[in-house]
């Protein structure tokens, strides 16, 4: 997987030296962006979403996930400048305002810890990109007090972090780290499906729970399909507009 992803940006190997650099970067153009993709992809998948919880939740998934970023969409729009921190903790809010239930509070403050982590940094790198991701995680946990294996958002959260950490520890780029995230999203939300859930409303159905796929594991996978186009698009972008100026650090 690694090994074959990287030639998958094939002006990485064209642009010059200061516009290699500006390829690493994320910036508020992609994070708005990561929140748009995000939005459309919810909006495409709200009934498929419902349906995974209708067999072991309330059955109200996929309605919550699309209104609240629908409502996150509006307000991000109405932003007209912001830093990804700034954005990111906006997202924050109006989802736990917005969405009841557990939605709100563990996307919410997945958000919020995100974007509490960026501070108002304007420009940053993928190891920056991994702090404020790691930060999400945690904060989820605390909200959720969920781990790896309990069939919850975790079960797609988690190895998709390691993923993307490994990717940068070998070299990787921020294109082939988002995609390692990827792909081990999916793999960890197709892993909850004979998993008996220990956390949430799943958890009231004991082993009824086994045999289903995570409603919340499967939006998170989602969301990072969402960042992997996202930066694809942004880096598509920036190769179209030349070389930017570069930025210091990761």
């Amino acid at each position: 997987m690694m090994g074959t992803t990287a030639a998958a940006v094939p002006w990485g190997r064209l642009m010059p030296e200061a516009g290699r650099e500006a390829a690493r970067i994320v910036d508020s153009a992609c994070v708005r962006l990561w929140l748009g993709e995000v939005a459309a992809r919810l909006e495409a998948e709200r009934d498929f979403l419902t349906q995974l919880d209708a067999a072991i939740g309330d059955a109200d998934h996929g309605v919550n996930m699309h209104r609240g970023f629908t409502a996150v969409m509006a307000r991000v729009s109405a932003v007209e400048e912001a830093t990804p921190g700034q954005l990111l903790r906006v997202a924050g809010r109006t989802f736990v305002s917005t969405v009841g239930g557990a939605a709100g509070p563990l996307y919410g403050t997945a958000f919020l810890a995100a974007g509490g982590a960026l501070g108002d940094t304007e420009r940053f790198g993928p190891r920056v990109l991994l702090d404020a991701l790691r930060a999400s995680l945690e904060g989820v946990q605390r909200v959720g007090a969920a781990s790896v294996g309990d069939k919850t958002m975790v079960d797609a959260l988690s190895p998709a972090l390691d993923a993307y950490e490994l990717e940068l520890r070998v070299g990787g780029s921020l294109e082939t780290a988002v995609n390692g995230a990827r792909e081990a999203a999916v793999a960890g939300m197709r892993a909850t499906i004979p998993l008996q859930a220990r956390k949430g409303r799943a958890s009231y159905l004991g082993p009824r729970s086994v045999g289903h796929q995570d409603p919340g594991a499967t939006s998170t996978a989602l969301m990072f399909a969402a960042l992997e186009q996202a930066v694809i698009a942004d880096r598509s972008q920036r190769f179209a507009a030349g070389a930017r100026r570069p930025v210091s650090g990761s």
